[in-house]
C-alpha cells in the first residue's frame, strides 16, 4: 500500500485541493472542472489494490490481461505566485456497498493524501462536497464552509455567497461532514495544515436524485477560484446546468400542487434564514418525494 509518483516537480508554496464522490457529485464535478480548466498534469496516484475490489477483469482471447480499479490520482499545476496540487478519488474505500468511507481504510487513504501534501510543502488543504438544506432549485446555491481556524473563518466571510456552517440555524456545534471529504479536513488540522471545506447547497428533495447538481458545483468552483485567484470559464458547467434544470423542472411538475406550494415557499425564506434539515423535514421528504429517487444510502456531506 502506498503512493506512486510519476515525477517530482519542484513546486512553489502549493495548496492542495482534494475530493471524493458524494451527494450529486458536487465537489468532484467542481474539482474535476478546475483540473481540466487549468490543464493540470498527472503527478501520481495511490495504489488501489489495498483499498478497492476491481471494477472489472479485462480478458482478451480468453486470457486475463488486467484488473481495473477505481483511480485515486494526484495532479499539479505551476502558477506565477503559488502552485497547486489536485487530488481526485473516483471512489471512497467502503464496506457493505456504502458510498462513503469509514474505518481504518478511510484513515489510511486520508493520511496518504496528506503525506503527498507534506512532501511537496503544501500549507493549505481544500476539500469539497454537498450541503443538503431547505433551499429551492430556483435559487443560486450558497456555499457552506467549515475551516480549521478562526482566522480562516474571517477569510471565508470575505467571499460572496458563502456562509459558515456554524451560522446555519439548527447546526451550531452539532454539524457533521461525513465521508473522506470531512475526515481529511480533521486530519489536516491535526497535522498542522490550514484546512477549508466548501460545500455547495442542494435542496433536500434532490439529494437522492440519480444525476449531478452542477449549479452547486459552479458555486463551489466560483469560491475556490476566488481563493486560488484563478480565472475559470464556466461555460461547460452552465450548459450542464441548463440540461439538468430541464430534468428537474420536468420532475417538479410531477409533484402534487400541495408539495409544489410547500416547496415554493422556500423561495422567499431560504436565503433570509438558512436552515439545516430537521427530523420532521426528513420524514416529510421521505413520505412525499424520496420514493422518486430510491437508490440506497448515498452517504455524503449532510450537515445536521
Amino acid at each position: 500500500m502506498g503512493i506512486i509518483l510519476y515525477k517530482e516537480p519542484k513546486l512553489e508554496k502549493p495548496d492542495m485541493v482534494a475530493c471524493w464522490p458524494g451527494i450529486a457529485n458536487i465537489g468532484v464535478l467542481a474539482i474535476d472542472t478546475l483540473r481540466g480548466q487549468i490543464g493540470a498534469e498527472e503527478l501520481g496516484e495511490i495504489e488501489s489494490l489495498d483499498f478497492f475490489y476491481p471494477r472489472r477483469v479485462i480478458i482478451k482471447a480468453g486470457v486475463l490481461e488486467d484488473l481495473e480499479f477505481p483511480s485515486s490520482k494526484f495532479y499539479y499545476k505551476r502558477f506565477d505566485s503559488k502552485d497547486l496540487i489536485i487530488f481526485i478519488g473516483e471512489e471512497q474505500p467502503a464496506d457493505g456497498g456504502r458510498m462513503y468511507a469509514e474505518g481504518i481504510k478511510a484513515y489510511q487513504m486520508a493520511d496518504l493524501v496528506l503525506d503527498v501534501a507534506e512532501r511537496f510543502g503544501c500549507h493549505r488543504i481544500y476539500t469539497s462536497g454537498a450541503a443538503v438544506s431547505l433551499t429551492h432549485h430556483a435559487l443560486k446555491p450558497r456555499v457552506w464552509a467549515v475551516t480549521s481556524r478562526d482566522d480562516l473563518n474571517k477569510e471565508v466571510r470575505g467571499h460572496d455567497n458563502t456562509i459558515l456552517m456554524s451560522e446555519i440555524e439548527g447546526t451550531v456545534d452539532g454539524g457533521s461532514i461525513t465521508g473522506l471529504n470531512g475526515l481529511l479536513l480533521g486530519l489536516a488540522k491535526k497535522r498542522g495544515f490550514e484546512a477549508i471545506c466548501l460545500m455547495g447547497e442542494i435542496p433536500d428533495y434532490l439529494s437522492r436524485a440519480p444525476f449531478p447538481y452542477p449549479r452547486a458545483s459552479k458555486s463551489v468552483l466560483e469560491i475556490l477560484a476566488s481563493f486560488l485567484r484563478i480565472e475559470i470559464d464556466y461555460g461547460a458547467l452552465d450548459k450542464m446546468s441548463a440540461q439538468i434544470d430541464d430534468i428537474i423542472e420536468g420532475m417538479y411538475e410531477e409533484f402534487s400542487s400541495d408539495i409544489r406550494e410547500r416547496l415554493d415557499q422556500r423561495k422567499s425564506i431560504a436565503q433570509a434564514k438558512p436552515e439545516t434539515i430537521t427530523e420532521e423535514d426528513g420524514k416529510w421528504i421521505k413520505e412525499h418525494i424520496d420514493e422518486l429517487f430510491k437508490k440506497g444510502d448515498s452517504g455524503d456531506e449532510r450537515p445536521s
